[in-house]
């Protein structure tokens, strides 16, 4: 089957981009078309279904060029993987994202839908709870849908690096050796959402960052979805010193459990006395999840309700 797409633009750069870049980009998910351009026009000669399918979601690239300034490889990436969506918020049980393999991220408790919605009425949201309830995931899903949408410039996830304590010195190669596998989890959370190439690129630009908390002194964080976890392991001096580089248009989320402090004394943990100092001020929500908010392996939540009735 032929066909021919008119794009109905001035310049042709606008949509192909420079050197054909974001054409060349869309063409890579067709294999057995056969595509060249001339002006304004796209010709294509191939299998029905594929041609049928390229000019159906060049539409949709040509559409949204329309509500942005430029266009980049990652807008081809969100059309084909289905990312593609308005950047209105979103209810509780809506799907926040999609994973990698198309798998949709949604809540999957009550508390999980309370803290979808207190992300969108207010700017600073803290979460609390047990180990295994879901928090620190549904708040990087937020950000990566922010970052997808444009709504934000980049994702900042940090950790207090308690545990290691004096035996990072210890550890081999450079301080982000020592540093990687504490923050591993985060890590491992972005993989889920974000295909690696694009992970690595953001991460290599720094539009996503990942450092331990005593990185974050001194900062002005703008247009950014900044995420503290493991809080229960910083103290108020540490939690008035991240909390106030808060930028214009930034969201944070503090997330931890206060059952497992890893400071030498554990009443040196500022987790629930920030939030009984902020609670009630306008633009800050607290959501508390419990042990039946475990969304892990059924035997967690066992486990956990044996730790808390010792």
């Amino acid at each position: 089957m032929k066909k021919t797409i008119n794009m109905k633009v001035t310049s042709p750069v606008e949509i192909l981009g420079p050197g054909n870049r974001i054409l060349n980009e869309f063409c890579s998910y067709f294999p057995g078309l056969k595509v060249h351009d001339r002006g304004v026009e796209i010709f294509l000669d191939g299998p029905e279904e594929q041609v049928l399918d390229f000019e159906n979601k060049f539409a949709r690239l040509v559409e949204l060029r329309a509500h942005k300034p430029s266009l980049t490889v990652y807008d081809v990436e969100d059309i084909f993987s289905g990312e593609l969506r308005d950047s209105l918020a979103i209810s509780g049980n809506s799907v926040i994202v999609h994973t990698t393999d198309g798998r949709p991220i949604r809540a999957r408790n009550l508390n999980q839908e309370l803290m979808v919605k207190a992300y969108f009425s207010g700017d600073l949201l803290f979460a609390t709870g047990p180990a295994g309830t879901g928090k620190t995931y549904i708040a990087i899903a937020l950000a990566v849908r922010a970052l997808k949408n444009r709504e934000i410039k980049r994702i900042i996830l940090t950790r207090p690096a308690v545990e290691a304590g004096e035996r990072l010195g210890f550890l081999p190669g450079d301080l982000k050796d020592k540093l990687d596998p504490y923050l591993q989890p985060l890590y491992d959370a972005l993989e889920d959402m974000i295909p690696t190439r694009r992970l690595q690129d953001f991460i290599a630009s720094d539009v996503i960052q990942i450092a331990p908390l005593a990185y974050m002194r001194g900062r002005t964080l703008d247009r950014a979805c900044v995420i503290l976890d493991e809080a229960q392991n910083t103290n108020m001096g540490q939690l008035k010193m991240f909390l106030t580089r808060m930028g214009s248009n930034a969201k944070f989320i503090v997330t931890g459990d206060a059952t497992q402090v890893d400071l030498p004394r554990r009443d040196d943990s500022g987790l629930l006395r920030a939030i009984k100092l902020l609670e009630g001020i306008k633009g800050v929500s607290v959501v508390r999840f419990a042990s039946s908010d475990i969304v892990r392996h059924p035997l967690v939540t066992k486990i956990v309700k044996a730790f808390e009735d010792q």
